[in-house]
């Protein structure tokens, strides 16, 4: 999942992450405010409040990052990651409500067509903004891989969205200098203000299965569960729950074991399994409980994930090691 086996450097990373998308937005709401008193397009109104927003969002991003960052404490030993998940919530509130501004206002330059004044220095400026975001979502991504940071990979979609809103801007701005295309200024606004919509709505969903405690992706649980099956000594495993709170990832499940080795080898087994899982999701929070196989366990429901059938046999919840 991660690269950045170091919790030093993966904490680097995500700041040098935070700070670059700040330095970036200042940059693009500075250029566009000029080009936007230029120009007067509604359009580039849009992108500009669309910067204004990455901007908030990303000084929420500085400072959710810097406490989700902080180590567990006696009030929160499962660490603080839940914060960057808050912070996501928080930006896709801040981007839905600029959506709708932006399609009262589109609306109403569409019903009222306004002309746009130089539109080259408003096509330079967003030409500009194509080439920092490029710059800056490569950089996130490479982040994102590195850390599994939820808030830098909410704040990427913001720039994402901002890449094809930039080019709609440009369209816009060629073509509404035309006395009889005015009125794509106005529509240019309308498709901005539909992206960042859906840019505030996979945010949300994000912060939502982050904050809900969604199970990790099946591909996730497939590997734990291959790791038990790959060890000689384990029989089998049930209630496997896994869950993740920013970049920190919490497993946990009943380990089957031959019910007549010594705690010691027991033990054993499960700190061999951990080392694995470790080696996959690096700085996990893992808890093994050892059961001997064949032990019956009170009923409880039966967990499953996309394909799975619950078992005909056995404990509910069980699951083949």
């Amino acid at each position: 999942m991660t690269d950045a086996h170091d919790p030093a450097l993966k904490a680097r990373l995500m700041r040098r992450a935070t700070y670059a998308s700040v330095l970036v937005v200042l940059l693009l709401v500075a250029a566009k405010l000029a080009a936007w008193l230029q120009t007067e397009s509604v359009a580039l109104l849009a992108s500009l409040v669309d910067s204004l927003l990455d901007g908030v969002a990303s000084a929420i991003n500085l400072f959710a990052v810097r406490h989700a960052l902080t180590p567990a404490d006696d009030e929160h030993r499962f660490g603080h990651g839940k914060a960057e998940a808050l912070a996501g919530l928080g930006q896709g509130a801040l981007v839905a409500g600029s959506a709708l501004y932006l399609f009262i206002t589109g609306i109403q330059h569409l019903i009222t067509p306004q002309p746009i004044g130089s539109s080259p220095a408003g096509i330079a400026v967003m030409v500009l903004s194509i080439l920092l975001t490029g710059g800056l979502i490569l950089y996130q991504r490479h982040i994102v891989r590195q850390t599994g940071s939820l808030a830098i990979a909410a704040d990427r979609l913001h720039y994402v969205g901002d890449l094809a809103t930039n080019l709609t801007v440009i369209i816009a701005l060629l073509l509404a200098s035309q006395p009889d295309y005015v009125w794509v200024d106005a529509v240019a606004a309308l498709i901005v203000a539909t992206i960042i919509v859906k840019s505030a709505i996979d945010i949300v969903r994000g912060a939502l299965d982050n904050l809900m405690d969604r199970e990790l992706a099946d591909a996730d649980r497939e590997r734990v569960l291959a790791v038990v099956r790959r060890h000689d000594k384990a029989r089998a495993l049930h209630d496997l729950r896994t869950r993740q709170a920013g970049t920190q990832v919490f497993i946990q499940f009943h380990l089957e074991l031959d019910p007549e080795i010594s705690l010691r080898e027991a033990h054993r087994i499960s700190d061999e399994i951990e080392a694995e899982l470790l080696a996959l999701f690096p700085g996990a929070g893992i808890i093994i409980h050892q059961d001997p196989a064949g032990h019956d366990e009170p009923e409880a429901p039966y967990v499953t994930t996309a394909g799975e059938t619950p078992p005909d046999q056995g404990p509910p919840g069980r699951q083949p090691g």
